[in-house]
């Protein structure tokens, strides 16, 4: 009895029969029990005398017969195969009343809430999805993936590591009405309508040794835009310091005026992240931050407003800045790939 008592998976049920026999074997009255465990008297003589005729068994319920089954074994095929089955035309996904009026069509009558039970049953949920990345495995991509995290394992001497990445498209949005702030026992409370200002686009490069960060908008994200953004940057690093940049393969990073450019600044040199690996570059930690903290819940007026709120974030966080701890599991398959890095790097990993 005690043990039911205790069993975190015990039913309420079950619980307090149990009680009221422990309470009976102590020697108290139906009365007192009736009164301690809130329920009536005759509950705790129906549960006694069961206790007493059949013993721990007689404190579970029987098993009942319930109504007879109506839909067998092949209805319930029929609805899990039209359910993992391409959608019908002019739509991207079942649901459970599209699912019974196809099977309707066919001559098997079935309600929504049964297929939706079927559903339940076999664990198929139509209207869940998760993206995935089908990706053909290559040598080179993890021998790229590896020499950028060597060079965060790793800082050459005398070299500024820089991670470089565009953030584009950033709305600028205010409320038509003002967020009432949070208080006690109420959440903040924002005002579902917006107004549209435009867009913002910025670039940034982040100091991987330090976490600072340089960022400025950008009109438009081009070589152009790009190039002039890379010159400020030679500009303002010591000249006494080789300067690598880490970026990913967008068009304004790899194209032809660019690589013209960096060609014409052999202090500059570039390590590039390979394809689908944006979560290499180590600026976009920081983008991430920015999202958290600033733009998604904030509130700009104009694109000059959106503009200023991020240069005074990035001030705020450059007062503070420390480098992020990139974390790399050395245990996941594919750090146990050969082509994964030199020996020096999967010795520091």
């Amino acid at each position: 009895m005690r043990t039911l008592v205790a069993a975190a998976g015990a039913g309420q049920a079950v619980v307090r029969r149990a009680r009221i026999v422990l309470l009976a074997a102590a020697g108290r009255p139906t009365t007192a029990i009736a009164a301690e465990l809130g329920c009536s008297v005759p509950t705790v003589r129906t549960w006694r005398e069961r206790f007493r005729r059949r013993g721990v068994a007689g404190l579970f319920d029987r098993p009942r017969s319930g109504r007879p089954e109506q839909h067998g074994p092949s209805a319930r095929l029929a609805v899990v195969a039209t359910a993992t089955s391409v959608p019908p035309e002019g739509a991207t996904l079942w649901t459970r009343v599209t699912i019974a009026a196809h099977l309707a069509e066919r001559g098997l009558v079935l309600s929504p809430s049964t297929v939706g039970r079927v559903l339940a049953e076999a664990k198929v949920r139509p209207h869940r999805v998760r993206g995935w990345l089908n990706r053909a495995d290559d040598d080179a991509f993890w021998s790229q993936a590896g020499a950028v995290c060597h060079l965060y394992l790793d800082i050459p001497p005398g070299t500024l590591l820089v991670s470089v990445d565009e953030k584009t498209g950033v709305q600028a949005k205010s409320r038509r009405y003002p967020t009432r702030r949070t208080r006690p026992g109420q959440a903040e409370r924002r005002e579902f309508e917006y107004r549209r200002h435009g867009t913002v686009s910025i670039v940034a490069a982040m100091d991987v040794a330090t976490g600072q960060v340089l960022a400025e908008r950008i009109k438009r994200n081009d070589s152009a835009a790009f190039i002039a953004f890379l010159r400020r940057l030679n500009r303002l690093t010591d000249p006494a310091l080789r300067l690598h940049l880490i970026m990913d393969n967008g068009s304004s990073h790899t194209s032809r005026a660019t690589r013209a450019w960096l060609a014409a600044h052999p202090r500059i040199t570039v390590t590039h992240t390979p394809k689908h690996a944006s979560w290499l570059n180590m600026v976009e930690q920081w983008f991430g931050v920015l999202t958290r903290r600033l733009l998604r819940r904030g509130d700009f007026t104009s694109r000059e407003d959106l503009e200023a709120q991020i240069t005074a974030f990035t001030i705020r966080h450059n007062r503070t800045a420390r480098p992020y701890q990139w974390r790399y599991d050395a245990d996941a398959d594919h750090a146990r790939h050969p082509q994964t890095a030199p020996a020096e790097y999967t010795k520091a990993a």
